[in-house]
Formats: structure tokens, sequence, C-alpha cells
């Protein structure tokens, strides 16, 4: 099983709030399970301590392979959320691993 996991900050001069974007990034992420071959269990946790180190958003995404993840990424469903994700964020960081 591979573990993935990114945290995003997003950018402070739109018309959202950070945290709205990340709620709206948690709701359309979290839709996608059951939706997406492979992709075994998803969460996003939304930040709720603004400090000078921390991020607005942290997902933790379970895949059965590294070719699930992989293709989870370029799915269609998922490259919308990118796509919106990709408009609103300032930084992005990520970690995959082995379970």
């Amino acid at each position: 099983m591979i573990r993935h996991v990114v945290m995003w900050k997003f950018r402070r001069d739109l018309e959202e709030t950070p945290q709205q974007v990340a709620l709206q990034m948690k709701s359309r992420l979290e839709a996608l399970k059951g939706n997406i071959d492979g992709l075994l269990a998803i969460e996003v946790g939304v930040n709720i301590k603004e400090t000078a180190s921390s991020y607005d958003a942290v997902l933790t995404a379970d895949f059965t392979s590294f070719e699930a993840m992989e293709a989870y990424k370029v799915n269609p469903l998922h490259v919308v959320v990118s796509d919106y994700c990709q408009e609103r964020r300032l930084e992005r960081v990520d970690v995959d691993y082995e379970v």
C-alpha cells in the first residue's frame, strides 16, 4: 500500500480565504472516494491554528499500489480538483511512502 501526503499553503490575495479554499478542497477530494480505482482511503484536514510555519490543509490518501496512485493523478475526476487547487495555492509539499 502507498500513502500519499500533501500539504498546501493557499494564496492570501484571493476573494476566498485560505480556510474557505481548504474546505472546498476537503469536500472535493473526499468526494473522490469510491470513484477512483485503487484509492482506498482519503482524508483532508483543515488547519485550525495559523503560524508562520503552518500549512492550510493536509491530504492523506492510501492507494493499493504506486501505479494506482499515478493513475489517480491523471484521472479526470482528480484533475478537476487539482486545477482548482493549482490556481489558488502558494506552496505545495508532498511525501509518498510504503505502508
